[in-house]
């Protein structure tokens, strides 16, 4: 019996080899490509082969990232009437991309130094702990629009923007002003000191 399987394992390790260079043969025309989406982090080899594969090198057919996003079913759904919203489950769409780009994801929040990293942090504390399946999902959406990017323009490569991007960002006056406002409107009355 364990013969029988160990042979059987040979024979799938064969097959999978036989596969894996009939797609080295296939991907030799888009090795710039796959050299420049693996850049982006979390993003391995058979995931951008995954990628060209699926939606191609030509992002003219896509007018905005959002467009790609959209056709690969990683953006939420919107689903409001009468002012009641209804589910906001993405719709099924390609499935391949989607689990390629979800495993990529998961590898890429691991990387604490880096945007994507602390784009994970900042999606789990606005959807809670128990969500990090729907902060998985985001960060997948992010980065189709990185690789979006990067496959627009002719030699763009990825450049990360830092894990202290979102706290460079915000404005420091208006997140007081915000402050000021909801100790007023809970009745205080506030004198702004700058500290020393």
């Amino acid at each position: 019996m364990i013969t029988m399987h160990l042979s059987h394992i040979d024979h799938l390790s064969e097959g999978i080899g036989r596969l894996d260079t009939r797609i080295e043969e296939v991907m030799v025309p888009f090795a710039d490509e796959v050299r420049r989406i693996m850049t982006i982090p979390g993003v391995g080899r058979r995931t951008a082969e995954v990628v060209i594969a699926e939606i191609g090198v030509d992002m003219g057919r896509f007018p905005a990232a959002g467009h790609l996003a959209s056709w690969a079913g990683l953006c939420p759904g919107h689903h409001e009437s009468a002012g009641k919203q209804k589910s906001g489950r993405a719709r099924k769409a390609n499935s391949a991309l989607r689990v390629a780009l979800c495993e990529a994801a998961r590898a890429g929040v691991r990387k604490n130094d880096s945007y994507l990293g602390a784009e994970f942090r900042r999606f789990q504390r606005r959807f809670g702990k128990r969500a990090e399946g729907k902060a998985i999902f985001a960060c997948a959406h992010t980065l189709l629009v990185m690789i979006y990017n990067v496959l627009a323009e002719p030699d763009a490569v990825y450049e990360d923007l830092g894990p202290d991007w979102f706290t460079r960002r915000d404005d420091n006056a208006a997140h007081v002003r915000r402050l000021v406002h909801q100790l007023e409107r809970l009745g205080q009355h506030v004198t702004i000191t700058p500290a020393a």
